[in-house]
């Protein structure tokens, strides 16, 4: 008797769960059709400038702890240096 009921509200809440993920934003990603959803969070102006320092940051970090190493590297092979 209870499967009469359970059953087809777990189905309309299946279907309905689709038809929200249809419409409603995903993250960061790209934009919900109209009207739903904003401006996705990082093609704004802000953000992008943000992404770009946080990759030149990283791009530099990383060359200077190759610069360290290949220095390292250099004094223990000729300690001279």
């Amino acid at each position: 008797m209870l499967d009469r009921l359970y059953l087809p509200l777990l189905a309309l809440a299946a279907v309905g769960a689709v038809a929200l993920a249809l419409v409603w934003p995903q993250g960061l990603g790209d934009r919900s059709p109209k009207p739903f959803g904003s401006e996705p969070l990082q093609r704004t102006a802000a953000m992008q400038a943000q992404m770009k320092r946080a990759s030149d940051a990283a791009q530099r970090r990383a060359s200077q702890g190759r610069d360290a190493l290949r220095k390292a590297q250099g004094q223990a092979l000729d300690p001279s240096q």
